[in-house]
């Protein structure tokens, strides 16, 4: 857990549970989770789905999904667009869920979706200026500090830096690999220099708590059910252990088991907007502006777009050309034409109202 973070246990499951032992409540629901599964999921989709079935199954009792026909998944998702006033994103989740389950996972035909769509939303991402990251920067210390330079030296989602294990990083060459990213996607990106060291200093303290947590018995970290079956005493593996770990063991909610897990995302989350508020910053901060800042930088530095892609794991180039908007001087330098009047050139005098 990072410095100055309360302390408290975790309200929802660290990790995924063990496949076997959630396979849904309901004939729709198992038909579902199985049909996820045989076409590999992962788990974070599959939590995704299975909620906007159950709350498509709501909309439709006291019917079940089995009866859903096309108007009634038109109806939801018109529902959603009118009544709560969703993102076109959110509304083509959902729309990518119920078409799973209807068709894919329970084999019904949904013929043409005739549906009202969400209005669609230009959003620009809140970036943070140099001067404003060095403020942030300076309001965090030890582990915290680390974690949030490591997120914007990077380019890393919070999850991907919860999650870095000790064989992640390659210090010798400065680099390092995101296994399993968004989409499920590995990705090599930076390691910065400024870090190397402390990134050091780092993994020579996670070896004193290994050794301590081995000596007391405890369970290996949390691996993915596959690793976990097929690699069983991986999880007590030096390689595989997280690079920051919580001080303490939890017992987690999913599986009843007392491990050492990764950082706690809400712990870090608060520790980041505490720090902005110390630091006088006038934007809404979260680990993800760190992220933003890093795309941001890179581009205004004259880093080629493509690069920047790559780096941040974008499918699309258009996600990483949102930068673009937000940059110091956007358009090749352009400079605002109030720039370019002589602000030193005094008033002309007072005419008396003449014309």
């Amino acid at each position: 857990m990072p410095e100055g973070a309360a302390r408290a246990g975790p309200l929802r499951p660290m990790e995924p549970p063990p496949a076997s032992a959630d396979l849904g409540s309901s004939d729709w629901e198992r038909a579902l989770i199985k049909t996820m599964r045989e076409r590999g999921l992962l788990w974070r989709s599959e939590s995704t789905y299975r909620g906007w079935a159950a709350r498509f199954a709501r909309f439709l009792e006291p019917r079940s999904p089995y009866a859903a026909s096309g108007e009634d998944v038109a109806g939801f998702l018109s529902d959603l667009a009118v009544k709560h006033r969703i993102s076109p994103a959110t509304q083509k989740q959902a729309l990518n869920a119920l078409v799973f389950l209807l068709q894919q996972a329970l084999g019904r035909d949904l013929g043409e979706l005739k549906f009202k769509r969400a209005y669609p939303k230009e959003r620009v991402p809140t970036v943070l200026s140099k001067a404003e990251a060095r403020r942030l920067f300076q309001q965090l210390e030890g582990t915290t500090l680390l974690m949030a330079e490591l997120a914007y030296g990077s380019g890393l989602r919070l999850m991907e830096l919860l999650r870095l294990r000790v064989h992640h990083l390659d210090l010798e060459r400065r680099l390092l690999t995101v296994h399993g990213g968004k989409g499920n996607k590995d990705r090599v990106t930076v390691v910065p220099e400024a870090l190397v060291e402390r990134l050091r200093g780092q993994i020579e303290r996670l070896r004193v708590l290994f050794a301590e947590d081995r000596a007391a018995g405890l369970p290996g970290v949390w691996l993915p059910d596959g690793l976990s079956r097929k690699y069983p005493a991986a999880g007590t593996s030096w390689e595989w252990q997280w690079v920051f770990p919580s001080r303490e063991t939890s017992i987690d909610p999913g599986t009843g088991i007392l491990r050492r897990h990764h950082a706690l995302d809400g712990a870090f989350q608060n520790a980041i907007r505490q720090a902005a508020r110390r630091a006088v910053i006038d934007k809404r901060v979260t680990p993800h502006v760190l992220r933003h800042s890093f795309g941001t930088h890179l581009m205004e530095s004259g880093a080629d777009i493509r690069t920047v892609q790559e780096l941040m794991g974008h499918d699309d180039i258009r996600t990483t050309q949102i930068y673009t908007h937000v940059m110091q001087r956007p358009g090749m330098g352009i400079r605002s034409p109030l720039d370019g009047l002589d602000h030193g050139a005094p008033p002309p005098p007072d005419q008396g109202g003449k014309a």
